[in-house]
């Protein structure tokens, strides 16, 4: 899931992790029960105090949109758009993930307001090991600082630690139509492969999940590869009908706010590296479920797996090496890898690689590869071997990103017809 979000909601709320209403909270949440909802209950009230007026409020899209624009323009503070994005901890990262999805967020952090987080819920839709979650959860925080995301620009968390995914999932499980999910190809895919019998409910309603990563943060564009684009205009629909059902008057005569209930994201789909293939078939994605290791290059290989992963990759008879034919998919995948790792144009590669065979080029890819990843390896070691520093870019991402969510689930409880919480 890569997604570029432009914020037209909500305001930026200051991070202030030092607070002791936020360190409170964090301490509920993991105890459970009574405490956490009492501290998710406060939690927005005690960042209004904190920041000295609500920047974060219940209010629809075009309330915000409204107030933004009519700030004076010598006081307002530029709102940046919002990216939200995250990847699956099962398996590992591979080359792929990050071509593809990681290491554009790191440019992305740099332009807008930018959310990423690990997305464990969407990991338990197949089989999986409970015992190995919770590491991998965290292996893959620290690869995504390794990778570069910058903590002081960008919140990382784990979906699951923000509950209002949760939560507005089962809100739109209820008024999303079954025959809009039975088209989903994914799951046609994934459910024939582990046969239809022993399928959960899960992986047939995971693109509703999904669609409540996007809309919780009220995104305009979100980056998606090429076979995530049918989830997208499910998460379009769904952000329409609800709007529809439930938004604009009908949320006014409830008492409140009238207007739209979520913003309706397009799609950012990256130029170059969307689409990383797998080096044992040119046609298909570089992907954690192949069930064949040599298939992808793991973020975290030795230089010796690499090199030998290389070495034995598909390729092809023909005489040179060329981007762009049809008939040579695994050619045109490694030189466009050859080209993401160095840095290269595209011209550039295919001047330097046309002349040359597979036993020249093999070697120069691994080489290229094992240099771009070896600043990462260091830093992961680095970031795993303290554990209290992890913890702490978790709890802050969490609770920046719950500031914002609880807010959208708040409306969306309203506008349902919900009875509202009284405090006690």
């Amino acid at each position: 899931m890569a997604r570029s979000m432009a914020m037209a909601l909500f305001p930026r709320t200051p991070c202030l992790s030092s607070s002791p209403s936020r360190l409170c909270f964090f301490n509920s949440f993991r105890q459970g029960g009574a405490n956490y909802l009492n501290a998710r209950r406060n939690r927005l009230d005690s960042a209004y105090i904190l920041a000295g007026k609500p920047r974060c409020y219940s209010g629809s899209v075009e309330d915000s949109t409204i107030s933004s624009s009519s700030s004076s323009s010598a006081n307002a503070i530029p709102v940046k758009k919002r990216v939200v994005s995250g990847v699956q901890p099962t398996g590992s990262i591979h080359l792929g993930n990050y071509l593809g999805a990681i290491k554009n967020w790191v440019s992305l952090q740099d332009t807008y307001e930018t959310l990423f987080f690990i997305v464990d819920l969407h990991a338990i839709t197949l089989p999986y090991d409970a015992e190995q979650l919770s590491k991998m959860t965290r292996d893959a925080a620290a690869i995504y600082i390794a990778c570069g995301i910058d903590t002081s620009k960008a919140s990382v968390f784990a979906q699951s630690h923000v509950s209002a995914h949760a939560e507005l999932t089962w809100l739109l499980n209820c008024v999303t139509p079954i025959g809009w999910l039975n088209k989903m190809i994914q799951f046609k895919e994934k459910s024939r492969k582990a046969g239809d019998e022993n399928v959960g409910t899960g992986l047939l309603t995971y693109p509703v999940l999904m669609a409540s990563d996007i809309l919780l943060y009220q995104c305009d564009l979100v980056p998606v590869g090429d076979d995530q684009k049918q989830h997208l205009e499910l998460t379009r629909e769904l952000a329409e009908r609800v709007n529809f059902l439930f938004g604009g008057r009908k949320w006014k005569k409830l008492g409140g706010n009238g207007g739209k209930l979520f913003k309706i994201p397009e799609a950012l789909i990256s130029p170059e590296g969307a689409r990383v293939m797998s080096l044992t078939d040119g046609l298909s994605k570089m992907s954690k479920s192949t069930p064949s290791d040599q298939s992808r290059i793991n973020l975290l290989d030795t230089k010796d797996i690499i090199a030998n992963k290389f070495k034995r990759c598909k390729t092809d008879s023909f005489a040179g090496l060329e981007f762009g034919n049809p008939d040579r998919p695994e050619c045109n995948n490694l030189l466009s890898i050859y080209q993401l790792v160095t840095g290269k144009t595209k011209q550039e590669v295919a001047q330097e690689c046309k002349d040359m065979n597979w036993g020249q080029f093999k070697p120069l890819i691994a080489d290229a590869v094992i240099a771009h990843l070896e600043p990462i390896q260091a830093r992961y070691k680095e970031i795993t071997a303290d554990s209290t520093y992890l913890d702490s870019v978790l709890a802050e991402g969490a609770l920046k990103a719950a500031t914002i969510a609880d807010t959208t689930l708040r409306n969306v409880y309203e506008a349902m017809g919900f009875l509202p919480c009284k405090r006690l």
